[in-house]
């Protein structure tokens, strides 16, 4: 797939990745630009069409979707990270409906529109999908649950011409960042690392230095042929013994 002439919805676009990601579509050549945040955003660019969206609020989703008429490519960006030492429930609950729910519940809402244009749905992911960071656990938990439903989602949604990105995001100078003095990946470069993932038909984006890393292990990996292989069993038919 390649951005220009395409709608695109990208979630958490008021700041970091998300903010990056308008840029660079509208860069790549996209016909409209849906920049869902929580709160009201205003943009220079008339191909922009700013949408007021909680991913944990099923009245929002709703409304949103109503006012987008088609839609190529669906960017689940949104996400928090809140640091945690895993003793209270409620903050894993909360890093799950937003980071792992809100991109499940985002994504049914809008795969009507996606099947119908043969289109994409790219998650953003993490790097903790592989390995936690103890200073985020909570946050790590989320991840690694929404990357298993990114691939999932890919077996599901193959037959029906929807393809399933998943991008390993690693340190990004971001607000969610802050505090940890490591080399980061700026917004911007990550932001062109995922778009050119996505037209390379790349299904596991790893859009930085520290993530491309493990690409090759991931991609050569058993992990990533046992994902292969039980994919083909989606549509295995069982015969009678």
């Amino acid at each position: 797939m390649t951005i220009a002439g395409k709608a695109v919805l990208i979630t958490g676009a008021n700041r970091g990745i998300g903010q990056a990601l308008v840029e660079e579509a509208l860069g790549r050549g996209a016909n409209r630009v849906y920049a869902a945040t929580r709160q009201p955003l205003a943009h220079r660019d008339a191909r922009v069409t700013p949408l007021i969206l909680d991913v944990t609020d099923a009245a929002q989703i709703q409304r949103v979707v109503e006012r987008v008429a088609s839609l190529d490519m669906l960017v689940n960006n949104a996400g928090i990270a809140l640091y945690d030492d895993l003793t209270d429930r409620a903050v894993i609950e909360e890093h799950l409906a937003v980071n792992l729910f809100g991109t499940y519940d985002v994504t049914q809402a809008f795969l009507p529109l996606l099947t119908h244009s043969r289109g994409a749905i790219v998650n953003n992911v993490s790097m903790m999908a592989f390995a936690p960071l103890p200073l985020t656990p909570a946050y790590a938990v989320s991840k690694a649950a929404a990357f298993n439903l990114t691939q999932s989602l890919r077996a599901l949604l193959a037959g029906r011409g929807v393809r399933v990105h998943a991008v390993l995001t690693g340190p990004t100078d971001t607000d969610m960042t802050r505090g940890f003095e490591i080399p980061k990946a700026s917004p911007q470069s990550v932001a062109r690392a995922i778009f050119d993932g996505v037209e390379n038909g790349d299904e596991d984006i790893f859009p930085d230095p520290l993530s491309a890393s493990l690409a090759d292990s991931w991609r050569n990996g058993p992990a990533k042929a046992f994902e292969r292989q039980y994919a083909t069993l989606v549509n295995a038919t069982p015969t009678a013994a």
